[in-house]
């Protein structure tokens, strides 16, 4: 069934243990701001969601797709990303189900009384656990000069760089590397 916005209402039909409902649907958001990355979706995410009552509670599955785009981590360039993740929820019906004991209590939620789930929490779950920690534009970037500034994907800027002053100056843990031990 294809819905308007992230909240759905829960059909009676819902509430027999292993019925299931399918919904789907689209989700705009502008902007999704993670530590010091700005990640800007290219249109709206596709999501797709499975309800089964599995006795006592409603479990949620699915998934959530779109592309996003940010600033490389390395170069600052423009990098695009394609994000699938995966949205899932369990939710134990009032008066039916209880918590199952190999569940904390942040892994589940109870059904509102008005029987209306808001996916919302869950969608942008699956959207964020799919982002990069570092996006970059490709895995071999080589980021920015360090004295002059220049994109060092477009080629040699043109600096003189001592390479054990690049590797010393990277890694913290480069001048153990000259230290002799007795034998």
């Amino acid at each position: 069934m294809r819905i308007e916005g992230l909240v759905v209402d829960v059909p009676q039909a819902l509430f027999a243990t292993a019925e299931s409902a399918s919904y789907e649907g689209i989700f705009e958001i502008d902007a999704i701001d993670m530590g010091p990355d700005v990640y800007t979706p290219e249109g709206p995410f596709e999501w797709s969601a499975l309800l089964t009552n599995v006795g006592g509670a409603i479990l949620v599955s699915g998934t959530v797709a779109g592309s996003v785009y940010t600033d490389c981590a390395r170069c600052l360039e423009k990098a695009s990303f394609d994000v699938e993740g995966e949205i899932e929820g369990y939710f134990i019906i009032p008066g039916q189900g209880e918590a199952p004991e190999d569940m904390d209590e942040d892994e589940f939620d109870e059904l509102p009384e008005d029987n209306r789930l808001d996916l919302e929490p869950l969608v942008m779950a699956g959207i964020v656990i799919d982002l990069p920690l570092v996006p970059l534009c490709s895995e071999d970037c080589k980021g920015l000069c360090s004295q002059c500034g220049a994109n060092l994907n477009e080629g040699p800027c043109g600096c003189t760089h001592d390479e054990e002053e690049t590797i010393s100056a990277s890694n913290p843990f480069a001048v153990l590397k000259n230290i002799e031990f007795e034998q």
